[in-house]
């Protein structure tokens, strides 16, 4: 035992030593690979934040290089500055196209410094040490959303700009590259804290920033120019990125990456799940649909509706939407297309709800809202959704421009003898909107603009129709004098006949099939009116 008890002594002790070894390893490492700034060239186009860090320069004896405007805004201050003219021999030319691409600012940056003829070539050429580089570029996407001219986004590409960030990113070994006008309060930090001595660790971690900058950028200005050259190339990188809780379950990591401030206020509740914003993605294109009809309101639960309803009032509205599904609306996803008033708010408070979204809310429906601490509160902002959609297939992706066809009038053609009245039509338009934005194959059942019911996801159009019919009655629905709207054409008579069967007389659908004249002449015998609009709404 005693021995055992020595050997397990000596064991620790081994372990021990070898942590704390390790320890001072890494120390030394750090301590080996930092690097003491001792200048820094500065070409920024957002000065925002770059005054204090200027000023800390000056306090730490860092030399700094600069050019054109900012090189006036550093003077400004009183701070000395090196025009990069005065290492170039060159002046800023081609109205400042080229101002610092030039082989004594670029060697500089490039050189390596444990690298014995780099080091000999420098002397030689008289080229300038550059420790820090800090570039924040033209704003290309911002002239481009502006509206400006071809030739105003032209200029805005940055060319020096962008080549001193790759150089500098490159070089980390040797050179602290900041990219972004994001980065300046990270670069403070380390002026402040580590006196403008750096590891190579964060020059790293500021080189995968800037490439990352770089990215974005280019991809920017190539999907600019292939608006209309039409390239066949998927080219996507997002800045802006958050880390969700987790995906569609628990075991899933999930991220989100876009500008959701760019679409939506959030006034109140918890943070959005995945879940949540797949479903109010869904929200916010079905009710794109209804954006310019009377009050409407929408209750959905996975990217599918469960009560939709237009009404003379958004409390009407609500009420009416709840009743086509009160089952399911239960943490649901709510959605209206004008302002929340107290009434509405009222109405809403009991049902357990997860998002809610509207163009506005009066004072006192939040004060009713926000009672409930998790709910999320939304303000959607008049803004333009992206026109393409993307996902993942196979070791690749599918890319397809959005369904943003909304039949109309102008769509139909009448193919039965029963010609549905205006009246009847508004219902069929109505239909045909919530069944283009749920989940194939898909039967949508309304009456008097109220969504009755929906057979959603099914395999069989078949199936689809029969599992709106009795959701419907489970609901207490009458089903007489109610309109059908499927999304794709129907391949045989059986589903006008089940839907005769229970009182429904009206019909909209694309047509398309060889068998159409089977659907029509059944309509023909039974007195109902079918109109086909020539489009189908397939949503897999």
């Amino acid at each position: 035992m005693a021995t055992e008890k020595i050997s397990a002594f000596i064991i620790c002790q081994l372990l021990l030593n070898y942590y704390l070894c390790s320890q001072n390893l890494n120390i030394f490492f750090q301590m080996s690979t930092a690097k003491q700034a001792k200048s820094a060239l500065i070409s920024v186009f957002d000065k925002t934040g770059l005054e204090p860090i200027i000023h800390r320069m000056k306090t730490l004896g860092i030399t700094i290089y600069s050019t054109g405007g900012t090189e006036t805004f550093i003077k400004k201050l009183g701070v000395e500055v090196i025009p990069v003219e005065t290492i170039t021999d060159y002046p800023s030319i081609f109205g400042g196209r080229v101002k610092t691409l030039h082989p004594k600012i670029f060697g500089g940056i490039l050189n390596r410094q444990d690298n014995a003829q780099d080091i000999a070539e420098m002397k030689q050429y008289s080229i300038p040490q550059i420790d820090i580089v800090i570039v924040d570029l033209y704003p290309f996407e911002k002239t481009v959303a502006s509206g400006a001219s071809d030739e105003d986004i032209i200029e805005k590409i940055d060319i020096g700009g962008i080549s001193l960030i790759r150089a500098a990113a490159k070089n980390f070994k040797d050179v602290l590259c900041v990219a972004s006008v994001d980065q300046y309060a990270d670069l403070l930090h380390i002026l402040d804290e580590q006196h403008g001595s750096t590891t190579l660790q964060q020059r790293k971690h500021f080189a995968a920033q800037a490439f990352r900058v770089s990215s974005h950028y280019d991809t920017a200005i190539f999907n600019y120019f292939n608006q209309t050259e039409e390239i066949p190339t998927l080219a996507i990188n997002e800045l802006k990125g958050e880390v969700l809780r987790y995906g569609e379950n628990p075991h899933q990591k999930g991220r989100f990456y876009g500008d959701f401030e760019a679409l939506f206020d959030k006034l109140h509740g918890k943070e959005l799940s995945y879940n949540n914003l797949l479903d109010v993605d869904a929200a916010v294109n079905l009710m794109a649909e209804f954006a310019n009809d009377d009050p409407t309101f929408a209750i959905l639960k996975h990217n599918n509706a469960c009560g939709v309803a237009t009404r003379k009032t958004i409390c009407e509205a609500y009420k009416d939407a709840l009743a086509g599904d009160p089952v399911s609306a239960f943490g649901g996803i709510l959605i209206a297309n004008t302002k929340i008033d107290s009434a509405t708010a009222e109405a809403i408070h009991s049902l357990f709800f997860e998002v809610i979204i509207a163009p506005s809310y009066s004072d006192e429906a939040l004060k009713i809202l926000e009672q409930k601490k998790n709910r999320i509160i939304l303000v959607q902002k008049k803004s333009q959704l992206p026109t393409t959609s993307v996902r993942s297939c196979l070791n690749g992706y599918l890319a397809q421009d959005k369904d943003l066809k909304t039949d109309s009038l102008a769509d139909v053609q009448y193919v039965t003898a029963v010609k549905p009245s205006a009246e009847v039509l508004e219902d069929l338009f109505f239909a045909s909107k919530i069944c283009k934005n749920t989940k194939s194959n898909t039967i949508v059942l309304a009456k008097n603009k109220q969504l009755i019911a929906s057979g959603t996801g099914q395999t069989s159009r078949v199936d689809a129709l029969k599992q709106a019919i009795e959701k419907a009655k489970e609901f207490k629905f009458d089903l007489n004098d109610a309109v059908m709207a499927s999304d794709a054409f129907f391949p045989f008579p059986d589903c006008v006949e089940i839907a005769q069967n229970e009182g429904i007389r009206s019909v909209i659908q694309p047509g398309g099939s060889i068998k159409d004249q089977a659907s029509i002449d059944y309509c023909d015998a039974h007195q109902m009116g079918m109109v086909f609009t020539g489009i189908r709404h397939f949503k897999h």
